[in-house]
């Protein structure tokens, strides 16, 4: 499912527009900077619970050696903070068969 077919399955569930649908999804899910509820909290390194779907969180990778696949050479791997989903019984439970 893309955005768009997101936004038409939203708008039909809350009579809503599928303009506004889409606008919701925007302010929920958007990367720009300053948009998007969970990228913002997340840059503040602040979690995002959704009680029975999931935590939205950042986790930080330590520095770490690595081998470039094309030439086989060893590299050095920066430190970084990535964001992570990790989901809720709610969710597993739901998709799990």
């Amino acid at each position: 499912m893309n955005k768009s077919e997101m936004a038409k399955k939203l708008a039909k569930k809350t009579d809503i527009s599928q303009a506004k649908a889409a606008e919701v999804i925007d302010a929920i899910f958007s990367t720009e900077p300053g948009h998007g509820i969970i990228a913002v909290e997340l840059d503040a390194g602040r979690d995002v619970a959704i009680a029975g779907f999931g935590k939205f969180e950042t986790r930080h990778r330590k520095a770490r050696a690595g081998r470039n696949p094309a030439t086989g050479e060893a590299i050095q791997i920066a430190a970084a903070t990535v964001p992570a989903f990790k989901a809720a019984k709610g969710l597993k439970d739901r998709v799990r068969v």
